[in-house]
C-alpha cells in the first residue's frame, strides 16, 4: 500500500472541476460544473436565459456584450427558446456564435420547442418537433443542438409519438439530449415509462420556476425524480418575474407585469398568449391584492436580512436559489454587462448562507411546501 499514489483531496478536486475546460477564460468565484440530470453533459451552475437579453429593449451590441461577459466569466450554457422572442434569439446568438473564436465544444446550446397555439404549428407530433430542430439549427447555424426542451405536454398527442420523434433527431445527429419544461412529475414519469418502453433515449432535464414564492415541485418532487429516473433539474425565474427583485435599470422596459402572473400548483406563471398581455383584472381581485400585499411584506423583511449580509434583494434570491442542491443550473437574464455580474457575483454569497440565516428566511416566507400524509386505505374501512 505504500506505492500507492496518494489520494487527491476534495479541495483539489473542486478546483479542478472549476479550470476543467475553461481555456483561458476567468472563473468567477463561486461557479462550479456539474452534471445535468445523470448525464455526462457538464454545465455550469448559472447559465444565460435570452428572454432579456435578447429581447426588443436590448440592442444587438448589448447582447452580443453580455454573451461574451458571460462566456469569459465560465458560463457555458445559453438558453433560448421561441417562446421568449420568436425566431430573433436563436438568429442573433447563432450570428454571434458565428463571430467568435470560441471552440464548439466550450459552450452549451438549448432550444425549446414550444408547444403554441397557432393551428399550423400546433402540439408535439413527430412532424412539428422534426421541422422546430431543422429550423433551429439553420438560424443557430449549428451542426447540432446540446439540448432540445419540449416546452410544456401536449395532451393531444400521444407520449409514445413525442418520444419516438426525439429519439429520432437524436439518432439523427441533430440533437444531443433532451429534456421538458413545465412538465408535471407524473408527465415526466409517463415519458420516461415510454422510453423504457419503446427503447427510445430518456430526457436528462425538467425545466422548473423556481424562486421563494414558487417552491412546491422544485422541493418536493424534483429531488425524487432525479434519484429515481436521473432527471435533472434547471430552474429559471429566481426572481420571480421581477416579483422579488427591484429593476436593475430604471430605463429598461418591463417585461412582463406582475399582473401577468397566473399562479396554479407548480408555477406562477402560464406561457399562454393571451396571458401574456398585461390585465388590470388581478388589481381588481382583493384577494389579488392581499395577496401581493403579504408578498410585499415579506420582501421587506427579506431586503433588510440582505441589508445585513452586505448585498442587494437580487443577490440573496439568486443565492437562496442556488444553496438548493437539486438546482443543477440557474438560469438568469441581463440587459447589461453590469447587471450580469451583479448577478452572478451573488454565487460568492451561497456560502453565508448558513442554517441560522436560512431558518431566519424560512421564518419570514412561511410558505416551505409540506406533502400531504399518506392516507392507508385501511384506516379508511
Amino acid at each position: 500500500y505504500r506505492c500507492r499514489a496518494p489520494i487527491a483531496s476534495i479541495e483539489f478536486m473542486e478546483e479542478l472541476s472549476e479550470t476543467m475546460g475553461t481555456n483561458s477564460r476567468q472563473l468567477t468565484p463561486g461557479l462550479r460544473y456539474r452534471n445535468l440530470g445523470k448525464s455526462g453533459l457538464r454545465v455550469s451552475n448559472i447559465g444565460l436565459g435570452a428572454w432579456v437579453t435578447f429581447g426588443g429593449a436590448v440592442s444587438e451590441a448589448d447582447a452580443e456584450a453580455v454573451i461574451e461577459a458571460a462566456y469569459l466569466a465560465g458560463i457555458n450554457l445559453f438558453d433560448l427558446s421561441e417562446a421568449h422572442t420568436g425566431p430573433r434569439a436563436e438568429l442573433l446568438l447563432g450570428q454571434i456564435l458565428k463571430r467568435k473564436p470560441w471552440p464548439r465544444s466550450s459552450y452549451i446550446v438549448t432550444t425549446k420547442i414550444y408547444f403554441n397555439s397557432k393551428s399550423d404549428e400546433r402540439g408535439l407530433s413527430r412532424k412539428h418537433i422534426i421541422e422546430s430542430v431543422k429550423a433551429s439549427l439553420v438560424r443557430l447555424q449549428l451542426d447540432y443542438i446540446d439540448v432540445v426542451i419540449i416546452h410544456k405536454c401536449d395532451p393531444m398527442c400521444p407520449t409514445e409519438e413525442t418520444v419516438r420523434a426525439m429519439n429520432h433527431v437524436i439518432s439523427q445527429g441533430w440533437v444531443m439530449y433532451w429534456g421538458t419544461a413545465k412538465w408535471t412529475p407524473v408527465e415526466i414519469m409517463d415519458a420516461y415509462s415510454n422510453c423504457r418502453q419503446f427503447n427510445c433515449i430518456t430526457p436528462i432535464i425538467e425545466q422548473a420556476e423556481y424562486h421563494m414564492f414558487c417552491r412546491e415541485k422544485t422541493e418536493l418532487y424534483m429531488a425524487e425524480l432525479y434519484n429515481k429516473i436521473g432527471v435533472g433539474l434547471m430552474a429559471w425565474s429566481p426572481m420571480g418575474m421581477g416579483l422579488v427583485s427591484p429593476k436593475v435599470d430604471e430605463t429598461s422596459a418591463q417585461v412582463l407585469t406582475r399582473s401577468a402572473l397566473k399562479h396554479n400548483k407548480y408555477t406562477s406563471f402560464s406561457w399562454s398568449e393571451d396571458e401574456t398581455l398585461p390585465s388590470s383584472k388581478d388589481s381588481k381581485d382583493p384577494d389579488k391584492s392581499a395577496e401581493k400585499s403579504a408578498q410585499n411584506e415579506k420582501l421587506k423583511q427579506v431586503e433588510q436580512i440582505a441589508e445585513r449580509l452586505g448585498c442587494s434583494l437580487t443577490q440573496l434570491s439568486i443565492a437562496w436559489c442556488s444553496k438548493n442542491d437539486s438546482v443543477q443550473c440557474l438560469l438568469l437574464g441581463a440587459t447589461t454587462v453590469q447587471h450580469l455580474y451583479h448577478c452572478i457575483h451573488s454565487l460568492q454569497l451561497v456560502p453565508k448562507l448558513n442554517t441560522v440565516i436560512m431558518a431566519e428566511l424560512e421564518t419570514v416566507l412561511g410558505n416551505k411546501p409540506v406533502r400531504a400524509p399518506m392516507v392507508s386505505t385501511l384506516a379508511l374501512r
